[in-house]
């Protein structure tokens, strides 16, 4: 599992094939991470499991992409 610390507040969240989801609002004591509402299509927060982020470099990189993740999660 990676390292929670590791992921910041407005770091760049990205799907698997580099397509932008969002920014780290912050994160969860519940192992989700929750998005800014302000880049959010419908003005809403949204979370993404902990288990779905397959690295964290200069962004927080996501093992799904775009369609999997809106269609297992919201």
């Amino acid at each position: 599992m990676i390292n929670s610390n590791m992921i910041l507040s407005r770091m760049q969240v990205l799907d698997s094939r580099g397509n932008r989801v969002g920014f780290v609002d912050r994160v969860l004591p519940d192992n989700e991470i929750k998005l800014t509402r302000r880049d959010s299509p419908d003005g809403l927060h949204h979370y993404i499991p902990l288990d779905w982020v397959s690295e964290v470099d200069s962004a927080v990189r996501l093992s799904k992409c775009c369609a999997e993740i809106f269609r297992d999660r919201v």
